[in-house]
C-alpha cells in the first residue's frame, strides 16, 4: 500500500467547500477515484487485494466536490469553486488528463449518469453565475433558485467554449446538493440543500400590532426586553407560533416546502416530471445526500431538521423553553410513492434531561450530520457516513423504512485514528472485497474498512497543501460527540459547512442579565422609538450568519454581542471590539448554553477553532461580471452608494463600508471592508445592532411577500404566492428583499422631524411615492454584485482544445487580462507523456514551467505547441498568492515539480 504524501503549505486559501461525492469505484472494480478538494486534484488508485495503490493524479478545477464515473475510462470531476466540470480520460491511469471543461452555474456540486444506457450527465447548481446562459431574475418573485445542468456525455459540445447542455431543469427550491439515480437510470432525483422547514418571520411591528410576543416580556432578572420579530411555522392549516398561537394575516406568502425533485432522465430533453409526482415535500431542513435502494426503488435521503420554532438558548429555568442540545436532529427520510417518512437516528435522546459530561452512553448511540451513503446491492444493508460522529452507522433497510431500529452504538463503525476524529464524509462500497472505502475530511484521507470486522484496516492520506492551523481546528467545528452531551448537536449544526442554514432563530438567554455595548458607533440614526441600550437579553430572532469572512470585519453576531470591546479600548486593526480573535473566543458560551455541552472546551481547543474559523473565505461574488465591471444599473447604484446625504445626512458607505484594502497597512493578513468596519448602530431598531457586512446578499434571494408596516412605504404588500425562502434581509429576516429595507422611512427624502431638514437630504425620490423606485433598484443591483476578498474571475477556468480554440482563446485572454491587474494567478496545466507539466503567468503574456530548463514561453508559443502535439490546455485563475503551489512547486520546497 502506498500514499500520496503530506506537507504543510504556505500559501493557502480555505472555502471549506463541502464534499458531496468525493469516492467513485469503476465499474470493473479496479479503480477508485478521489477528489482531493484542499489540492484540487483527482487521485487515481489501483484497488489491490492488500488495499489501494496511488498510481495517477490531475488537476482539476478549484474546489473539486464530487466524482462519477462514465465508463472504464472517463471519469467526471465537479468543481464547486470554479463552476466547472472536468471531463478526466483515465483510459491510462498512470497519466490521467482533462480533456474538456465544462462550464457550468454557480457553484455546482453532484453529478450522476443517467438516462438511455446512462449516457446523460446531470449537475446540480445554484441558479445563477456568469457562465449560465440566463438572467437569474434575482428581484423576480417565485422564481426556482436550483438548476439541474444536462449534458450527453458522448457529445457535451466539443467545439463550443464551456459545453452545450441539453437542457438545464429549473427547479422550486433553493440552492440544490445531492444526487440520485434509479437503477434502470430512468429517474434521476435531485435534492435542494437548504430547503427550509416552513418558518419564517413576522416583522417586529407586526408583531406589536397584534398583540405583542409571548411571554415573558423581562427576563429572569425583571429587565424589560425589546419589541422583536417573531418565528411562526405554517402547521399545514396556519401560521403558528411556539405557543400555537395563529398569524395568518401577517404572512404573505406561501412555503410550499419542495425538498426533493423527480425528473425524467429519458425525456427529451429530460425534464421534471408533471404535477405532484415531480416532488416531494417534507423530506428535511437540510439534505445532505440521497441514494436509490436497488432492490425497491426507495430513496433514502441524508438530512437534518430544525428546532427554530421553540425560543432560546440556555437551561430554560425562569420560561421553561430552551433549544439546548436540541438545534436539528440527524434523519433519514425514506421516499416512496409520493410520501417522505423521515426517520430519526437518535430517536434513544431525552431532549429534556442536559447535560452529562462525555463520553456517556447517549453520546455514544448518537449520529450527527449524517451525508454520504453506500447500500449493499441487494439492498438489505445501509451505510452512512456521521461527519460530526467519525461513524459509519449501519442500518438494516427494513428496519429503517419501519422504524424499528433501536440506536446502538454495537451498529456504529469508529473511524478515529486514535483518540482523534476523522470526519467521513463520503464512502463507496466494495462488496467483492468486503470493504468500505470512506474519504474522511479532517485528515484529507481514505480510511479502508473491513465490513465484517467493522474495523478500519487501512488509512490512505491524499496530499494536502493545508496548513497545521487548519487541519488542527477543523473538528471543533463538526465534532458532535465532543461539543454537545447528547452527540449530535456541533456547530456545524447550523453553519453548516462554516456557512448558513438559511434560517433564524430566537436564542436569546432569559436567564442572564443585559449587558453593555462598547462601540464605537459607526452612525446613529435619529431616535424614532424608544430603544434599548446595550445588550438585551432577549434579543428575538436573528437569521443564522456565516463563518465565513469573519477576519478584519470587527465583532461577531448581528449584535456584535460577542466583542473584546468590554476589555479594552478599541482601535483597528485588533484592540478591543476590532479584536476578532477574541470575539470569536466568546463563543465558548454557545458550547454550553446552545450546544449543552457540560463545560466549556479547553482554551488550547478554542484557539486552534479560532485559528481555523478565521481563515474561511467568501467565494467570489456570481453575479458580478467576470472582467469586474459593472452594469450601467449596478454603477449607477455605487454612485448613490457614495453619495453624500443620500442616508442618514451621510452615505450608503459611512456605515456600510467599503475599502478592499482596509488594514493592509498593519499587515492583516486578510484585510479589507467589505460592508462593514466593525462598529455599531443605534436607534435603527429597538436594540443595537453590528453594522452588517454586504458580501453574501445574493444568497438571501427567493423571499418575496411582507405585510405592510408603519415604518416601511406600502408596496407590493400583497400576498405573493409560493416562494423558496422563508426567511430574508436583515438581522431577522422579516424584510423580504433589498428593495423593501431601502423603502424603509428616513433613507427617502422627505421624513424628518418637526422644524428640521430631512434625515437623508439626497436619499431615495419619494415625492410623488415611488419617485426614486428607480434609484432604489440600482442600489439593490449594485448591493447584489457587491464587492468581496476575491474578484469574480477567481476559480474560472478554460480548456483548449483543437475543437475549441477560437472560442477558449478569447476567454483564455479574459483570464491573462485578470491576472495582469493582479486579480488571480494563471495557472495552465497539460499532460505529456506520463508527466503533467504546470505553468504559472508571470506577466507580459509570459509563463513560467514546471521545469526550470525550460525557462520562460509566451502565451502564443504555449498554444501552438498544445496544437502541434495535440493536448489540451487547461487555465485556471487561482487565488493571488497561490499559484506558485498550485503550478509548479506542489510541496513548496523551492524545486520546482518537474525536477525532483
Amino acid at each position: 500500500m502506498s500514499s500520496v504524501g503530506s506537507a504543510s503549505a504556505a500559501s493557502y486559501t480555505l472555502f471549506e467547500s463541502g464534499q458531496v461525492r468525493p469516492l467513485a469505484l469503476s465499474q470493473n472494480g479496479q479503480r477508485l477515484y478521489a477528489v482531493n478538494t484542499p489540492d484540487n486534484r483527482l487521485e487515481v488508485f489501483h484497488v489491490t487485494p492488500s488495499g489501494l495503490l496511488h498510481i495517477g493524479s490531475v488537476t482539476v478545477g478549484l474546489e473539486p466536490v464530487a466524482v462519477a464515473a462514465r465508463n472504464d475510462d472517463e471519469v467526471w470531476v465537479v468543481n464547486h469553486l470554479s463552476d466547472s466540470v472536468s471531463v478526466v480520460d483515465v483510459s491510462a491511469p498512470f497519466a490521467p488528463r482533462v480533456v474538456r471543461t465544462l462550464l457550468v452555474g454557480d457553484e455546482p456540486r453532484d453529478i450522476v449518469f443517467g438516462g438511455p444506457s446512462r449516457s446523460r450527465a446531470f449537475i446540480t447548481t445554484a441558479h445563477r453565475g456568469q457562465n449560465a446562459p440566463f438572467d437569474p431574475q434575482l428581484t423576480t418573485p417565485g422564481i426556482g433558485r436550483a438548476d439541474v445542468w444536462v449534458f450527453d456525455a458522448a457529445n457535451p459540445g466539443s467545439s463550443s467554449l464551456g459545453g452545450a447542455p441539453l437542457n438545464i431543469i429549473r427547479l422550486f427550491a433553493d440552492t440544490p446538493r445531492a444526487l440520485a439515480v434509479s437503477p434502470d437510470g430512468r429517474r434521476v432525483y435531485a435534492a435542494g440543500f437548504h430547503t427550509g422547514n416552513r418558518t419564517t418571520s413576522i416583522h417586529r411591528n407586526l408583531v406589536l400590532a397584534n398583540g405583542g410576543m409571548p411571554l415573558p416580556h423581562t427576563n429572569a432578572s425583571g429587565e424589560p426586553q425589546p419589541p422583536t420579530a417573531l418565528i411562526v411555522k405554517y402547521d399545514g392549516n396556519h401560521w403558528v407560533d411556539e405557543s400555537g398561537k395563529p398569524w395568518d394575516a401577517a404572512v404573505k406568502l406561501s412555503l410550499p416546502d419542495k425538498d426533493v425533485f423527480v425528473i425524467d432522465a429519458m425525456a427529451n430533453p429530460p425534464a421534471q416530471l408533471a404535477g405532484t409526482a415531480g416532488y416531494y415535500t417534507g423530506v428535511g431542513t437540510v439534505l445532505f445526500n440521497m441514494i436509490v435502494n436497488p432492490a425497491n426503488g426507495k430513496v433514502y435521503v441524508t438530512n437534518t431538521e430544525a428546532n427554530n420554532l421553540q425560543r432560546f438558548e440556555g437551561p430554560g429555568t425562569f420560561t421553561g423553553s430552551t433549544v439546548r442540545g436540541h438545534l436539528h436532529e440527524a434523519r433519514i427520510s425514506v421516499l416512496s410513492n409520493g410520501t417522505a417518512t423521515p426517520r430519526h437516528l437518535n430517536k434513544h435522546i431525552d431532549y429534556d434531561s442536559c447535560c452529562a459530561s462525555v463520553p456517556n452512553a447517549v453520546n455514544d448511540k448518537s449520529l450527527s450530520t449524517p451525508v454520504g451513503m453506500a447500500i449493499t446491492s441487494n439492498g438489505s444493508k445501509l451505510y452512512v457516513a456521521a461527519l460530526g460522529s467519525s461513524k459509519i452507522g449501519v442500518f438494516d433497510t427494513a428496519a429503517l423504512e419501519n422504524d424499528t431500529f433501536t440506536p446502538s452504538a454495537a451498529n456504529h463503525i469508529v473511524l478515529d485514528d486514535g483518540d482523534e476524529p476523522v470526519g467521513p464524509t463520503g464512502l463507496v462500497l466494495d462488496e467483492y472485497r468486503k470493504r468500505l472505502y470512506v474519504l474522511t475530511r479532517f485528515d484529507n484521507s481514505i480510511a479502508i474498512v473491513n465490513t465484517t470486522t467493522k474495523t478500519v484496516t487501512g488509512r490512505v492520506p491524499l496530499y494536502s497543501p493545508e496548513p497545521p492551523s487548519v487541519v488542527e481546528g477543523r473538528q471543533f467545528l463538526y465534532d458532535a460527540r465532543f461539543s454537545s452531551a447528547n452527540g449530535e448537536a456541533s456547530c456545524a449544526s447550523c453553519h453548516v459547512f462554516g456557512d448558513m442554514d438559511s434560517l433564524a432563530w430566537n436564542l436569546g438567554n432569559p436567564d442572564i442579565m443585559d449587558g453593555d455595548m462598547p462601540g464605537p458607533i459607526a452612525s446613529p440614526f435619529p431616535k424614532f422609538f424608544t430603544t434599548f441600550d446595550g445588550f438585551s437579553a432577549m434579543k428575538g430572532p436573528m437569521t443564522t450568519q456565516s463563518l465565513r469572512g469573519m477576519a478584519n470585519h470587527g465583532p461577531m453576531h448581528w449584535r456584535g454581542d460577542r466583542t473584546g470591546g468590554n476589555a479594552e479600548p478599541s482601535a483597528q486593526p485588533n484592540d478591543g471590539t476590532f479584536d476578532e480573535r477574541e470575539a470569536f473566543r466568546q463563543f465558548q458560551a454557545g458550547f454550553v448554553d446552545l450546544l449543552g455541552r457540560s463545560e466549556p472546551i479547553p482554551e488550547d481547543d478554542m484557539e486552534a477553532f479560532a485559528d481555523f474559523a478565521l481563515q474561511i473565505m467568501y467565494p467570489p461574488n456570481p453575479i458580478r461580471n467576470l472582467d469586474n465591471s459593472l452594469t450601467p444599473d449596478q454603477q449607477a447604484g455605487r454612485d448613490q452608494f457614495f453619495t453624500v446625504g443620500g442616508a442618514l445626512s451621510g452615505t450608503c458607505e459611512t456605515c456600510h463600508r467599503l475599502d478592499p484594502t482596509a488594514n493592509a497597512e498593519f499587515g492583516e493578513p486578510i484585510p479589507g471592508f467589505f460592508g462593514t468596519g466593525g462598529g455599531y448602530v443605534v436607534n435603527e431598531q429597538p436594540q443595537s445592532l453590528k453594522v452588517p457586512h454586504l458580501r453574501n446578499l445574493y444568497q438571501k434571494v427567493g423571499m418575496f411577500g411582507m405585510a405592510q408596516v408603519p415604518n416601511i412605504f406600502a408596496k407590493n404588500n400583497e400576498h405573493m404566492g409560493d416562494q423558496v425562502r422563508g426567511f430574508g434581509f436583515t438581522n431577522d429576516g422579516s424584510e423580504d428583499t433589498i428593495f423593501r429595507f431601502m423603502n424603509s422611512r428616513g433613507f427617502d427624502n422627505l421624513t424628518s422631524f418637526p422644524n428640521s431638514p430631512p434625515v437623508s437630504p439626497n436619499g431615495f425620490d419619494e415625492s410623488p411615492p415611488g419617485a426614486g423606485d428607480p434609484v432604489r433598484r440600482q442600489v439593490e443591483q449594485f448591493l447584489l454584485a457587491f464587492d468581496s476578498n476575491l474578484a469574480p474571475i477567481v476559480g474560472q477556468q478554460v480548456t483548449v482544445t483543437n475543437q475549441n480554440s477560437a472560442a477558449a482563446k478569447a476567454r483564455l485572454d479574459l483570464l491573462v487580462s485578470r491576472a495582469d491587474v493582479g486579480e488571480c494567478d494563471l495557472v495552465g496545466k497539460t499532460r505529456f507523456a506520463l508527466h503533467e507539466i504546470g505553468f504559472l503567468y508571470v506577466g507580459a503574456n509570459e509563463f513560467t514551467s514546471s521545469y526550470q530548463s525550460i525557462g520562460t514561453i509566451s502565451k502564443s508559443a504555449l498554444l501552438n505547441l498544445a496544437q502541434f502535439f495535440q493536448r489540451e490546455l487547461t487555465f485556471t485563475c487561482a487565488p493571488p498568492g497561490t499559484g506558485e503551489r498550485i503550478a509548479i512547486d506542489r510541496d513548496e520546497d523551492g524545486t520546482r515539480d518537474g525536477d525532483e
